[in-house]
């Protein structure tokens, strides 16, 4: 029996583990311990595809494994905070029981950029549309800005439904969208070859370091933009 093989599969179970948690700690309001349990799925996410690569295991099997977790953690999850916002939010769109479950129309986003990530070999070096994980963080951290920030803006904002409807539709549009965004992977030690990634990578460090968790949906939409800006100019 070869175990080798099935140890990519493992950690894409325990993805899917950490994603089963997580949906559970949002049902208790526990944004916090949420936010941190898809971090841990995203992580095992990212070593499932290196140690089947690094074991030369890749299979069909893996590659439908790997997408129905990111579907749970990823997709799931923040439909479903989203779907919690809506609840504990101020009733702009009215009162009506229907308006919640509009949230899970991040889920339905995610589910077709996971299901169209699997046939579309563009994707191989890059990524064409936000990937489910950057999402996901960008959307379970925005309750953890509502609960660590002392601005009463930043409040008034987050809990305005019309504002979650916006973020909602979005969120589901730039999943899917034709962008091409730059992958954070560096494959040689060189700066000129990897400054986009580097240069990225500090100032998200420098974000996290001053603005803690206000940072971490400024650095996603950061990485779209600065995405834009590198096919618009840089690439030139």
């Amino acid at each position: 029996m070869n175990i080798k093989k099935h140890i990519p599969n493992l950690i894409t179970l325990i993805n899917l583990f950490c994603g089963c948690v997580a949906i559970v700690y949002v049902s208790q309001n526990d944004y916090l311990m949420a936010f941190y349990m898809v971090c841990l799925g995203i992580f095992f996410d990212f070593f499932d595809g290196f140690f089947a690569r690094l074991f030369k295991v890749s299979s069909p099997l893996g590659l439908q494994l790997d997408s129905l977790a990111d579907m749970v953690t990823s997709g799931v999850t923040p439909g479903y905070v989203m779907y919690s916002m809506f609840t504990n939010s101020a009733h702009e769109l009215g009162s009506h029981p229907a308006i919640p479950f509009l949230g899970f129309i991040i889920t339905l986003g995610s589910c077709y950029r996971l299901a169209n990530f699997n046939i579309d070999t563009r994707q191989t070096d890059s990524f064409i549309g936000l990937p489910t994980p950057a999402n996901a963080l960008f959307i379970l951290s925005l309750p953890l800005v509502i609960s660590f920030s002392d601005s009463l803006m930043v409040l008034e904002i987050l809990t305005n439904q019309w504002v979650l409807l916006v973020i909602t539709l979005c969120s589901a549009y730039i999943l899917n969208a034709e962008i091409p965004l730059f992958a954070l992977k560096i494959k040689k030690f060189s700066f000129k070859e990897n400054a986009l990634q580097i240069v990225f990578l500090i100032i998200s460090v420098l974000m996290i370091a001053l603005l803690q968790y206000m940072a971490i949906p400024l650095i996603i939409a950061f990485y779209v933009l600065l995405s834009i800006i590198n096919n618009l100019f840089l690439k030139k």
